[in-house]
């Protein structure tokens, strides 16, 4: 049986880049890339099974996260790659009251009135509860608190009601229906996550991924991760 001249290069991803990688790995394919084929799920899920050593060629994962992996040996040294910024935001339900949330002060106030707070698994929802207890706020939100499963927007809570205010990556929040995204969260307590990529130890085609990381982190990527609601670095 013979074998492709060029296989398709396999990612896991967690579901914060699911929309900016799809738009990506189709403009890297039109210039003649390596085809890839991408699996999103929640990133506590895509570190787990890069770990557990299963068939991959590139992480892309939060800053941290792709480091822990390479500090562990499950992903190559030296080939990490920053690529993108993305924003924590807020959403409330579609025609609900839109909360202010303009400064640190009024941010405070708007989760304190909210009788429910939707926050995520990922590194943005880690943020948020350290921000919470910066604020002496987690004994009066304990019982308020809603942690969306790996992999499910926190959009999705606010939709069906199950969240009253939601904290959430732009990226995320921005195509989830039934929801209003109020804005990202004010400078002063602003949370950002830089996504990284790196090589999973044991990949079959490390000079493609390399390739493929070098241009998610070029100028030519910079107008997809704009459109998709995070900033290039």
């Amino acid at each position: 049986m013979n074998t492709p001249a060029n296989p398709a290069l396999r990612a896991i991803s967690s579901m914060a880049t699911r929309a900016v990688l799809a738009e990506l790995m189709q403009a890297w394919q039109q210039q003649g890339g390596q085809p890839v084929v991408l699996e999103s799920v929640g990133g506590v899920d895509a570190a787990r099974r890069v770990q557990a050593g299963e068939a991959l060629d590139v992480v892309l994962l939060a800053r941290d996260a792709v480091a822990a992996l390479i500090t562990g040996g499950h992903a190559v040294a030296g080939s990490q790659v920053d690529w993108v910024r993305s924003s924590t935001a807020v959403a409330v339900r579609e025609g609900a009251a839109l909360p202010d949330i303009a400064s640190e002060a009024a941010l405070r106030a708007a989760v304190l009135q909210a009788p429910s707070i939707g926050y995520s698994t990922g590194p943005s929802g880690k943020a948020l509860l350290r921000l919470f207890e910066r604020w002496g706020f987690n004994d009066r939100l304990a019982s308020r608190l809603v942690q969306a499963r790996p992999g499910v927007p926190v959009g999705q809570l606010v939709a069906r009601g199950e969240a009253a205010l939601g904290f959430q990556q732009l990226s995320e929040l921005m195509h989830v229906p039934g929801i209003t995204v109020v804005g990202e969260l004010p400078s002063a307590v602003a949370i950002d996550t830089v996504f990284s990529g790196a090589l999973v130890a044991g990949g079959r085609d490390a000079d493609a991924a390399r390739r493929f990381l070098a241009f998610l982190a070029s100028p030519q990527a910079a107008s997809a991760k704009q459109r998709q609601g995070m900033q290039p670095l």
